[in-house]
Order: structure tokens, then C-alpha cells, then sequence
């Protein structure tokens, strides 16, 4: 018994290391490209005007989604909610598509696969047994 205990033991410490791992891995996705997106990095605005938003409204959109990725990689960093984890997925994967979708290579978004599929593993671990 005691054998297997420590085995359990093992793999739960180990998966509460992957989980650390994946929370910090969505919280430097996030706060990396939403302090970019803060400050303004007109590189993106091309991406902003895929979906229509050009001039002062693109500006201030990449200011608050800056914020806003700011604000969500704190949160997955405190207690990744699974709410938070489905936008960050949804989020990231979008971001990632804009780029093909705007003209670049589709390696573009091969290139930031990592960006959304790390928060949808954190996402799908939420729902295991404890």
C-alpha cells in the first residue's frame, strides 16, 4: 500500500508542476503581447484592420486589449478559471489566425501554436479528477 501511495503522491506533485508550468507558460503569452499591445505596436494595426477596426478606434482597441491581456494573464497566474481559459484559448487562436488572414504565411500561425495551445491543456486539465 504504501508503494502505491507514494507513486500517487509522485504523480500528483508532478502534475501540480505541469499545471505551475502551463500557468506561467499563458501568463507569459499574455503579459508579453498585451504590454506590446499596450504601448501600441503599430505592426498590429494591419491585423485590427482585417476585421474592420481602423485610424483612433484601432489605437485605443490595442490599448484596452492590451490591458485586458494584462489583467488575464494575472488572473490565469492567481487561479486559472476555467471562463478566463476558454478566452485565453479562444483569444490567442484568433490572434494567431489574423495573421494568414491578413496576407502573411500561414506559418505565421503555426509559429504561435504554443499562444493558444497552452491555455487549452491548462483548460482540459481542469476537468480531471481529483
Amino acid at each position: 500500500m504504501e508503494m502505491t501511495n507514494t507513486t500517487t503522491q509522485s504523480s500528483d506533485d508532478l502534475m501540480k508542476w505541469i499545471i505551475w508550468l502551463l500557468r506561467i507558460g499563458v501568463f507569459a503569452t499574455f503579459v508579453g503581447h498585451g504590454t506590446i499591445a499596450f504601448v501600441g505596436n503599430p505592426k498590429w494595426l494591419p491585423y485590427l484592420a482585417t476585421v474592420g477596426i481602423t485610424g483612433d478606434l484601432a489605437v485605443n482597441a490595442m490599448t484596452f486589449i492590451g490591458a485586458l491581456d494584462i489583467l488575464l494573464a494575472i488572473s490565469v497566474l492567481i487561479k486559472p478559471l476555467r471562463p478566463v481559459l476558454y478566452w485565453c484559448a479562444f483569444w490567442a487562436f484568433s490572434t494567431a489566425l489574423i495573421r494568414p488572414l491578413s496576407g502573411e504565411s500561414i506559418l505565421a500561425f503555426v509559429e504561435r501554436g504554443a499562444n493558444w495551445t497552452v491555455p487549452l491543456v491548462l483548460l482540459l486539465l481542469s476537468y480531471r479528477k481529483r
